[in-house]
């Protein structure tokens, strides 16, 4: 068996309904051959061959909002199922198409998950009218390390690291908005993650490279809208990562909404009975249709 097949297979308990695909059919940049995946309780490590799985939403029709979703998981793991598969359903429920994106790892290290979040973005652009998207209604949204993972897309979309010499690389991988649910944000300070820095750049990494890294310190005035949530009871990624992303879009004269809660502890993904941080989605439904990405054709009203 081809080992994409394989590989595809092998997901298909994890994944549900959903159209896999490979992110690098070409072949993996820096490819390594560390064994097979390792899947335990809807979570994914040791990633060799990235992909991005399709939860279309429901219905007929083009130019919808799509969402390329980065799950968390430290940059140890992908935390595929509560922040991947249930995430992607709730999106096809506001009429967003969504794709679960499968990334490398501590295995690799940067520039690889960046490299695999920005040509995630660049399949869905060049492949729009076949997955009945608008190229211009993309977006990127991340749980814990894959809110960093998806801030560095919002900050370094157009990085020469993200890209392999690919022709694909010719297609736009700036995202039109951005979603980061209890994000990891700075390498710097006492609000930085230890543990997804330590798995992406290493023990002693470059001080310029922990502030390439720190997105806050990425931020321009063309970064695209973004949208935060985190709660006071997070104990493993403090809030003040999203207070620093937040400011920092504000100070370029950028767009964004935060929304701070309370009660919910990290990594809560779409968990009820925590009060008013339940209700995020909702929330996140509200922002997007304010900014016209939920009245594309065949959308629900």
């Amino acid at each position: 068996m081809p080992p994409l097949l394989a590989i595809a297979v092998f997901l298909a308990p994890l994944q549900g309904p959903g159209q896999v695909i490979p992110l690098w059919p070409e072949g993996v940049p820096g490819g390594k051959s560390g064994g097979d995946e390792i899947v335990q309780n809807n979570r994914v490590s040791n990633v060799h061959v990235p992909t991005l799985t399709y939860f279309p939403a429901p219905g007929s029709g083009s130019g919808r909002t799509a969402a390329v979703i980065c799950p968390g998981g430290g940059y140890t793991i992908v935390a595929y199922g509560h922040e991947g598969v249930d995430v992607a359903k709730r999106l096809n429920a506001m009429g967003v198409s969504a794709f679960i994106l499968k990334y490398r790892l501590k295995e690799y290290g940067h520039p690889a998950p960046l490299q695999d979040v920005l040509r995630a973005i660049r399949i869905v652009r060049s492949r729009a009218a076949e997955f009945g998207v608008a190229p211009d209604r993309i977006g990127v949204m991340g749980f814990s390390a894959g809110g960093h993972l998806a801030a560095t897309a919002a900050t370094l979309y157009d990085a020469p690291d993200g890209r392999t010499g690919a022709a694909l690389d010719a297609v736009s991988a700036r995202p039109d908005f951005a979603a980061l649910i209890y994000p990891v944000i700075s390498f710097k300070g006492p609000s930085a993650h230890a543990g997804s820095r330590r798995n992406l750049i290493g023990e002693t990494p470059e001080p310029a490279l922990v502030e390439r890294l720190s997105p806050e310190l990425q931020v321009t005035r063309n970064t695209p809208p973004a949208f935060l949530v985190h709660t006071a009871e997070d104990k493993g990624v403090p809030l003040e990562n999203s207070l620093l992303f937040y400011q920092a879009v504000r100070a370029a004269g950028g767009s964004a909404e935060l929304h701070l809660y309370e009660k919910g502890p990290h990594g809560f993904g779409l968990g009820q009975g925590l009060g008013p941080a339940s209700d995020w989605p909702a929330r996140l439904e509200t922002w997007m249709r304010a900014h016209g990405w939920l009245s594309a054709a065949g959308a629900p009203k």
